[in-house]
């Protein structure tokens, strides 16, 4: 793929605003289409992006393997935990409305980005993570047998 010059420049140039959408979609969630989940499968993208047209050791250097299975089970520590947090604060589990008890709207937010990041964060690593272990695979057969 080195010969491939126009595809690597577009390809860093796109890294930037593919994770920066990610954020927006992640952010304006609770406003609009989107959330967590959505936001996740785009930040992978911009990683799986990378490891298509640079290879897959470049983008192991820039998410290595282990932070990518550390990020799964560190989002998945941040939705549980907040309603964790909620059950110490005496409220229900998930209730978020234990976050600002004088308002409860502004910890109906609180929570949602709360949530919605952790499932950012696990979908993003969960997502790299099936895009390594298919791009890891030796292949059944050569390329001489086809």
């Amino acid at each position: 793929m080195r010969h491939h010059l126009i595809l690597r420049v577009v390809t860093k140039l796109l890294i930037g605003p593919i994770i920066l959408f990610a954020l927006y979609v992640q952010f304006h969630g609770d406003f609009s289409p989107g959330g967590g989940f959505q936001a996740g499968v785009i930040m992978a993208v911009a990683f799986i992006l990378y490891g298509i047209v640079f290879g897959l050791e470049a983008v192991q250097h820039v998410f290595p393997s282990w932070l990518v299975h550390k990020l799964m089970a560190l989002g998945v520590l941040i939705f549980a935990g907040t309603g964790v947090a909620s059950l110490f604060l005496g409220y229900d589990f998930l209730d978020y409305g234990a976050f600002s008890p004088h308002h409860p709207s502004h910890g109906q937010h609180w929570g949602i980005l709360a949530v919605e990041f952790g499932v950012l964060v696990t979908v993003t690593g969960v997502m790299v993570a099936i895009y390594y272990a298919f791009a890891m695979r030796r292949p059944a057969i050569s390329d001489e047998e086809w």
